[in-house]
């Protein structure tokens, strides 16, 4: 939920409009030309009613959702003789700042982090309990010199776990509960319907382990979050969150319309900091930066707008496709462009990269340009002028990377198209080179809003985004200028309406 804020208005006086916010009635929105905002996040856990063993009608406290956490190897294997078989401090620190942290501390709530009773005593003992949390061990017949206290809560099962926590004192006084482990207590956790999300550290390092997890079933969880892989002790590993966006997985053999509908109501339960991490903040930051900072100017038309010289953005490929969902944008006319694209005059030059990729992948003058610098005109057989004006690729651990770069660009109109093109460009050429996708750096000179598209801009602002979708691309025996439409298949969309 964002807050609007009236910050100084530009020399001149402006004209300020109020809006009535659709997220809650008592926020009100101040447009003027510059103004700033505030985010307030609402971290609710999902309740679900059960109904005891002894009958039908009797019904217990709602049990509490959680989240799982949980550190794993690509076939994801968690530890070796009931140990952890790897040390990456930066991955614990992770952990902490995850567990720990709450939306207001200062209104005495804390998180919960429930394991197993061997997990529990995998931790040293001048560990134990973990500091700031209350530790929630899973036990059925009780564990020595270890009671229930105002740190340690001893319980028979997760369904019981889950219970107490829904009830007093713990109801107010439990933000958020995490699942940590052991092996059996994940592999029910993660098959369970209150289980919202997983947040893994994703180890890319074959690593040998006697205790493993069922595989994230992506038609349920989708990414939301994914960083930057870490290299540490000569491990390389990333931090990944998904989000629960079905109840139920989908069958090979179920037909399309019976489905269950991608269920994308609010996903603020998730902790503010990977929350905030959601890639397309990049975007809405740069345009909360056009609007609150640019500079005042008129086009051409007599148009007036806000300007912004030098701003970047950063998006990674290797999970989703940056396809924005604050507001829907049409995918077949971004794929339909980039097919005018690839057969037009430019066709020589993407030959020429991926030649480059798939021959000297230390090469750093891998450059494509959009359009040919010494034509004034492009006749429509050569294709129409692409979105970045300068793409350049860059090879490293068998990924491809791309930075493009746009002279001018209209960041309410055209910037969001351009982005969808420039990660299909880099997708489909890491397609073609047997790479994987890394990122896209999206640099823009002169970023500019016109007057009338402030206010739509200010809407979309206000809505959180959602998970973004996934590509798929066929192109099975065909080169990249044959390529047409139904190679590429966009899964998983769904934007604000």
């Amino acid at each position: 939920m964002l807050q609007w804020c009236r910050s100084s208005a530009p020399s001149g006086g402006t004209h300020v409009r109020r809006l009535r916010s659709r997220l809650h009635p008592s926020i009100d929105l101040l447009t003027p030309h510059r103004w700033s905002y505030r985010k307030t996040f609402s971290t609710m856990p999902r309740t679900t009613a059960t109904v005891s063993e002894g009958g039908a009608g009797d019904l217990h406290a709602p049990r509490r959702s959680y989240q799982v956490v949980v550190a794993a190897t690509r076939d994801m294997g968690i530890g070796k003789d009931g140990k952890l078989p790897w040390k990456l401090p930066r991955e614990l620190k992770f952990f902490k700042e995850l567990t720990s942290a709450v939306a207001d501390p200062g209104r005495n709530k804390r998180n919960a982090v429930l394991m197993g009773r061997r997990t529990w005593e995998s931790i040293p003992r001048q560990f134990q309990p973990l500091p700031g949390r209350l530790n929630v061990v899973l036990t059925r017949s009780g564990i020595a010199g270890v009671e229930s206290t105002e740190d340690v809560l001893l319980a028979g099962s997760v369904s019981s776990a889950l219970e107490l926590l829904s009830a007093s004192p713990y109801c107010s006084s439990i933000e958020s509960v995490f699942v940590i482990g052991g092996g059996e207590i994940l592999r029910e956790a993660l098959d369970a319907q209150l289980c919202d999300a997983i947040h893994i550290t994703e180890i890319e390092t074959d690593i040998d382990c006697d205790t493993y997890i069922p595989a994230i079933d992506l038609s349920v969880f989708k990414p939301w979050y994914s960083s930057l892989p870490v290299v540490e002790n000569n491990i390389r590993y990333s931090f990944v969150t998904y989000i629960r966006v079905r109840n139920s997985p989908i069958l090979e053999s179920q037909p399309l319309s019976g489905i269950e509908k991608f269920n994308v109501e609010c996903f603020s339960f998730l902790p503010k900091m990977i929350l905030e991490r959601h890639d397309e903040f990049a975007y809405l930051k740069l345009v909360q930066e056009v609007l609150s900072s640019g500079t005042r100017k008129v086009d051409r038309t007599g148009t007036g707008l806000m300007s912004k010289f030098g701003l970047q953005m950063r998006f990674n490929l290797r999970k989703s496709f940056p396809l924005l969902t604050t507001k829907r944008l049409c995918w077949q006319w971004t794929v339909d462009e980039f097919l005018k694209f690839i057969s037009g005059s430019t066709n020589v030059k993407l030959y020429d990269a991926i030649d480059k990729i798939m021959s000297c992948t230390d090469d750093q003058g891998i450059i494509l340009l959009s359009y040919n610098p010494l034509s004034d005109t492009q006749s429509d057989s050569a294709g129409l002028p692409y979105c970045p004006l300068v793409a350049q690729f860059y090879v490293s651990n068998g990924e491809v990377s791309c930075q493009a770069y746009q002279e001018s660009v209209d960041v309410a109109l055209d910037l969001p198209y351009s982005i969808a093109s420039c990660a299909l460009l880099t997708c489909t050429i890491a397609h073609f080179c047997g790479l994987r996708s890394s990122d896209l750096i999206q640099a823009v000179g002169d970023a500019y809003v016109s007057d009338c598209h402030i206010l739509p801009l200010q809407e979309q602002l206000e809505r959180l985004p959602r998970p973004f979708p996934s590509l798929k691309i066929d192109g099975r025996g065909k080169d990249i200028g044959s390529l047409t439409a139904i190679d590429f298949e966009l899964m998983d969309y769904h934007p604000c309406s």
